[in-house]
């Protein structure tokens, strides 16, 4: 996903650098030039926000309506803001509802922020599996924001985009307790992602540490271990899920399972 922001990112940044030529869409009018440069001249996620909801409201028919909801969505996402991320992304879905950012977006935030026993954990994880597999099938077939991005590019945005669908179904049948299922989802996120995330690699040990797989999950934390992209935390969790493997082969008592 982390890809994918970094492509849209890019879509944004040539609209305000003054490259709009480059666009399907063109601004109306010099008024609205200069609001969506204002997006680009804030300072703070919260002024970006301010500055998109300016362009908005006083631009109610901007054809630029879904990258700039698209990018409010992002910002509340990497703010932590699950309340206001969900809201961007059923506004962008309501505007667009083949739109893969929205759909894998809903998948993942919500699969992420259910809990084992929610009353309503059913509902939210049969959400989860709609809007995941919604975005698999269009994925593929998701124009560019903008026709400067290299096809290459795109497409590696478009894999990852899968690859976070299927994580999100992951998820959510960890959280059912469907281990084989959850195996079976993570390892495909692991195969279609145009880059292998490590965390991924975490997220199917622990599956297979839950199933009592333990020498698939030993192969999957090493994996993890030795991914050269692996963040100091990702690597702290594999390595304390590695030994706690460890001492489940070696017939301790294992502790409780984690989801992250």
């Amino acid at each position: 996903m982390e890809r994918f922001r970094r492509v849209c990112a890019l879509a944004i940044g040539v609209l305000v650098l003054g490259l709009p030529t480059l666009w399907a869409q063109k601004p109306k009018s010099k008024g609205e030039i200069e609001a969506i440069q204002a997006v680009q001249a804030a300072k703070t996620p919260d002024e970006q926000i301010k500055a998109i909801e300016n362009v908005l409201t006083k631009y109610a028919d901007t054809e630029f309506k879904n990258v700039l909801i698209e990018m409010a969505m992002q910002i509340e996402e990497q703010k932590g803001d699950f309340a206001q991320t969900v809201f961007y992304a059923e506004r962008l879905l309501d505007a667009d509802p083949k739109s893969a950012a929205a759909l894998v977006t809903l998948a993942s935030e919500t699969a992420r922020h259910t809990r084992e026993f929610d009353l309503d954990k059913e509902e939210k994880l049969t959400k989860v599996d709609k809007w995941a597999k919604a975005a698999i099938d269009v994925a593929p077939s998701a124009p560019k924001p903008n026709a400067n991005i290299p096809d290459a590019q795109w497409d590696s945005a478009k894999k990852d985009m899968q690859a976070q669908a299927y994580v999100a179904m992951g998820m959510a049948a960890s959280l059912r307790k469907k281990y084989d299922d959850s195996i079976a989802d993570y390892k495909q996120a692991l195969a279609v992602g145009s880059v292998q995330d490590p965390a991924n690699w975490v997220r199917l040990g622990q599956s297979c540490l839950d199933a009592n797989k333990l020498d698939e999950a030993s192969d999957a934390f090493d994996k993890a271990l030795s991914a050269s992209n692996a963040s100091p935390q990702v690597k702290s969790i594999a390595q304390a899920k590695k030994d706690e493997t460890a001492k489940r082969k070696a017939g301790a008592k294992p502790p409780g399972g984690s989801n992250f």
